[in-house]
C-alpha cells in the first residue's frame, strides 16, 4: 500500500526495532498507545533552558505574497545532554522554523527534499486548495530517489523530484497552525524524527485586543519520545524485508508513545517569566500521547483560542485536556504567584517521569499592560436545519490487506476512493463513532462541535475546531461547511500509528 518502504526501513536501520510494554494503555491512563521506553538514562528536568524555534524571514515579498524556502535534511542536534540524535528537520531544525503570516496575504513556501525520503507537507488548519493541501500520496521524492514512478493511483497533484511550492491563500482568520509530514504509510516514523512546525497566523481583530504579545507570546510544540543507545530516536519500524504495510509494527499499532517530554525540541526544560500575563501557543504534536495539562503550584488556564483561531469569549480552566493535533491559546497570569515560584506544567495522565512537561520560574516583577477582554472575536454558529446532509464515520480496527489495522466505515483507505462528495457551501452535521481514543482531522475547512453523546458540547470543544478528540465508546456531532476550494481532501485518526494503518477516508468537495 506504501512505495519503496525497503529503502525507507533500509535507511533507519536495524536499530530502529525496539520493544515496549504490551498491552492497550501502556503509555499510561487514558491513552491509546504503546510505551515505548529509552536505552539511555533519562535527562534531568528542568536543566535546559526552552529554546524558541526562530522565525523563518522570506526570500522575497511581492505585492500579493510573501516567498519562503524551506531545506528538509537530516542533522544531527543535540536533544538530550551529552547525545548526538539524527533527525529529519525543516532546515535541519527541530521544531522546524516558524512562519508567520498575515490573514489574506499569500505564502508561497517552496520545500526542498534532500532527506533519503519521499515526503508530503500538509499545514494543518490550513484553508488550502487541493493541490497544495498535502494529499497523501502526492509526494515530493528527493533529487536522485531511484523509484519515481512507482505511484499510488489517485494523486492530486502527481509527484515531484527535488523541490515543489506550497501556496497558501491564507484567506483564514488569525490562528496557530502546524505543518508536518504526511506521506501515506509514514506519516508516524516521519514526524517521530522531526518533521514538524509552526505556522502562525495573524490578522487585525487579534492585533487590536491588549492580549499578551512579543515575547511574552510564547508558541509550545508538545512531544514525547523514546532514544536508543546511541542517543539516536528509537521507533517501533518494520522489517525491512516486508513490504506494503506500515512503517510501524502490528505490536504498536494502538499508537506509540516514548518516556522522554520534548517542549520545542528539548527535554522537560525551563523558561523564566515575568510576574505577568503570557500567551502560551499549546500544541500537542505527539504521534499518540494525549495529555491534561495542570499547573502546580494550582493555577489558571484562560482560554483564548481553539485550533482555528480565537473563541467568542474567554473560557477558565483548572486543567486541559489535549489530543494530538489539537491546539490551545492559553493566557496564564504569572503574577498570580510570589517572585520566585517554581510553577510546573504537570501531566496528570502521564506516570513517572511523563507526569511533567516544562517547569516556569517567577523571575522578577514587571510592568503588564496586558488584559483578556470579555469579547474576544465573532463566532456564529453554523446554520442547521433538517435538510442538513447528515453523514456518518466509525472508527473501528479492522483488517487491512488481511493484516490488523483501523478502518473508517469498515473500510481502509485508499487514495483513489472517494467516501462523500459535500457541495461547497452547504452545512453538514458529521457524527463520528469510535471504539477507542481517536482524535478526527479534517481537511479544508473548521467546524463546530455541537454535541456529544446526545448532550452539549465538552468543556474543551469551544469555537472553531479542525480536531477533535472522540473517547473511547463515543459519538460526538459536528457541524461544517467546506468552503472555496473543490477537490480531494482527507478526514482521518490524528493517532498517527492509526493514521498509517489506513484510519483514513478522502472526500471530494464539489
Amino acid at each position: 500500500m506504501s512505495l519503496s518502504r525497503r529503502r525507507f526501513l533500509g535507511v533507519v536501520g536495524a536499530g530502529a526495532l525496539a520493544a515496549g510494554i504490551t498491552g492497550w494503555g501502556g503509555a499510561g491512563s487514558g491513552q491509546t498507545a504503546e510505551l515505548l521506553r529509552s536505552r539511555i538514562p533519562l535527562p534531568p528536568k528542568f536543566a535546559v533552558p526552552l529554546p524558541i524555534p526562530p522565525e523563518k524571514r522570506p526570500t522575497r515579498s511581492d505585492a500579493r505574497a510573501d516567498h519562503y524556502d524551506i531545506v528538509q535534511r537530516v542533522r544531527e542536534v543535540e536533544i538530550v545532554p551529552g547525545y548526538r540524535t539524527p533527525i529529519f528537520g525543516y532546515d535541519g531544525m527541530f521544531p522546524g522554523p516558524t512562519i508567520r503570516s498575515r490573514s489574506g496575504r499569500t505564502a508561497v513556501v517552496t520545500h526542498r527534499n534532500e532527506l533519503p525520503v519521499p515526503t508530503v507537507v500538509h499545514l494543518h488548519g490550513g484553508h488550502t486548495p487541493a493541490r497544495h493541501d498535502g494529499y497523501p500520496v502526492d509526494l515530493l521524492y528527493p533529487t536522485g530517489w531511484d523509484d519515481v514512478g512507482h505511484e499510488h493511483a489517485g494523486t492530486v497533484a502527481g509527484t515531484r523530484r527535488g523541490s515543489r511550492e506550497y501556496v497558501y491563500p491564507l484567506e483564514q482568520p488569525a490562528a496557530t497552525l502546524w505543518y508536518h509530514d504526511h506521506r501515506m504509510d509514514f506519516t508516524a516514523p516521519q514526524v517521530w524524527r522531526g518533521l514538524a512546525g509552526f505556522h502562525l497566523i495573524d490578522d487585525d481583530v487579534t492585533d487590536a485586543l491588549p492580549l499578551p504579545h512579543g515575547e511574552r507570546d510564547i508558541p509550545l510544540l508538545i512531544c514525547d519520545r523514546a532514544f536508543a543507545e546511541d542517543g539516536s530516536f528509537r521507533y517501533p519500524a518494520l522489517d525491512p524485508s516486508l513490504r506494503d504495510t506500515p512503517g510501524v509494527r502490528d505490536d504498536y499499532m494502538e499508537g506509540v508513545a516514548g518516556d522522554v517530554i520534548l517542549v520545542n525540541g528539548a527535554p522537560w526544560p525551563e523558561l523564566e517569566v515575568d510576574a505577568a500575563r503570557y500567551r502560551l501557543r499549546i500544541l500537542n504534536a505527539s504521534n499518540a500521547r494525549r495529555y491534561r495539562l495542570a499547573l502546580n503550584p494550582e493555577g489558571e488556564f484562560v482560554q483564548v483560542g481553539s485550533d482555528a483561531g480565537l473563541l467568542a469569549a474567554p473560557v477558565p480552566h483548572d486543567r486541559l485536556d489535549i489530543a494530538p493535533a489539537e491546539r490551545f491559546e492559553v493566557v496564564v497570569d504569572f503574577a498570580q504567584y510570589p517572585v520566585g515560584t517554581r510553577v510546573v506544567l504537570r501531566n496528570e495522565l502521564g506516570g513517572g517521569a511523563t507526569s511533567d512537561v516544562m517547569r516556569f520560574v517567577v523571575a522578577r516583577k514587571a510592568a503588564d499592560d496586558s488584559a483578556v477582554p470579555r469579547s474576544l472575536a465573532e463566532v456564529a454558529p453554523l446554520p442547521r436545519t433538517s435538510a442538513s446532509v447528515r453523514r456518518e464515520w466509525r472508527f473501528h480496527r479492522g483488517k487491512v490487506h488481511g493484516r490488523r489495522g483501523w478502518t473508517i466505515n469498515g473500510k481502509p483507505f485508499h487514495p483513489a476512493r472517494m467516501d462523500a462528495r459535500p457541495r461547497l457551501g452547504e452545512v453538514e452535521v458529521w457524527r463520528l463513532f469510535t471504539d477507542l481514543h481517536h482524535p478526527v482531522h479534517i481537511h479544508l475547512s473548521p467546524f463546530q462541535v455541537i454535541g456529544r453523546n446526545g448532550r452539549g458540547p465538552g468543556p474543551f470543544d469551544a469555537g472553531w475546531k479542525d480536531t477533535v478528540d472522540v473517547r473511547p465508546a463515543e459519538y460526538v456531532d459536528v457541524a461544517l461547511r467546506f468552503e472555496d476550494y473543490p477537490g480531494t481532501f482527507l478526514m482521518h485518526c490524528h493517532n498517527l500509528e492509526h493514521e498509517d494503518m489506513a484510519m483514513m477516508a478522502a472526500f471530494e468537495t464539489t
